[in-house]
């Protein structure tokens, strides 16, 4: 499995439910660096985010050669007896033990905090972009999607859809089966890229890459995978949102 290289940190308001793409953490294969993007000023003033007592200065690089505790403990630990079973839900070797992978594919989100993680999309010799992601808002399914969800074969074609008629988020995705099915959510921390996306016309294809019946949480049933071609102009994330809140790299760090 490839190693992303790029993680993006995503926060959550508690009170408007909207999220904001906030800092961008890299590995070089020998240190890894943290650094706040310009989102975190759009979550200031929108609605008064507050920085990471991890990382409390905004205009910082913070670099370590290990994983910062606040993506560090997002992972679960090789210890415990369902290590494996939750490797599989991901499906992601059992033998791969990379921390930017397995956080990249399973999102790294606990019950505990308003964080999410999300790799930037990556592209392959051909020039087709692909991205992993975990259907959400299943628990607020009828038991039939549900149904519908436990029939999928791998590679089923899934379809996008704007709920517009979604009065708590205007600008919803849904995924939809070829049979009218609705069987989740694309994750809101995804929307702005995918409507860009949308909009410059690109060949979007979304299919079933695993499905984990119950007792599986519902946050890890139903695994997507996203694939398109995009223009050879096209930089995924090139938004200012993504982009780091300090224009250089000239001062830093070190994470004690």
């Amino acid at each position: 499995m490839k190693t992303p290289k790029t993680l993006f940190l995503a926060w959550q308001d508690p009170i408007s439910r909207y999220w904001f793409p906030i800092g961008r953490l890299t590995f070089d294969g020998r240190l890894y660096q943290f650094v706040y993007t310009q989102g975190v000023k759009e979550a200031e003033d929108k609605c008064a985010f507050q920085s990471l007592s991890s990382f409390p200065c905004l205009d910082k690089v913070y670099t370590s050669t290990e994983l910062f505790p606040v993506f560090a403990n997002r992972l679960m630990s090789r210890s415990r007896p369902d290590y494996s079973r939750f490797m599989e839900w991901l499906n992601i070797p059992n033998d791969e033990h990379d921390p930017m992978a397995i956080l990249a594919r399973s999102g790294g989100e606990r019950e505990t905090d308003t964080l999410a993680v999300f790799p930037c999309l990556e592209v392959n010799a051909q020039g087709q972009y692909h991205l992993y992601f975990f259907s959400q808002g299943l628990r607020h399914l009828p038991s039939s999607a549900i149904e519908r969800i436990n029939q999928f074969e791998a590679t089923e074609k899934l379809k996008l859809a704007h709920q517009w008629q979604n009065n708590h988020e205007s600008d919803a995705l849904i995924l939809t089966t070829e049979d009218h099915y609705i069987v989740g959510y694309c994750p809101r921390y995804l929307l702005a890229e995918l409507f860009e996306l949308i909009q410059n016309s690109f060949n979007l294809e979304v299919q079933v890459e695993r499905v984990n019946k119950a007792p599986t949480p519902f946050q890890f049933r139903l695994l997507c995978k996203m694939t398109f071609q995009a223009n050879p102009d096209y930089h995924p994330f090139s938004s200012r949102h993504y982009q780091p809140l300090i224009a250089e790299f000239t001062r830093s760090h070190s994470y004690s």
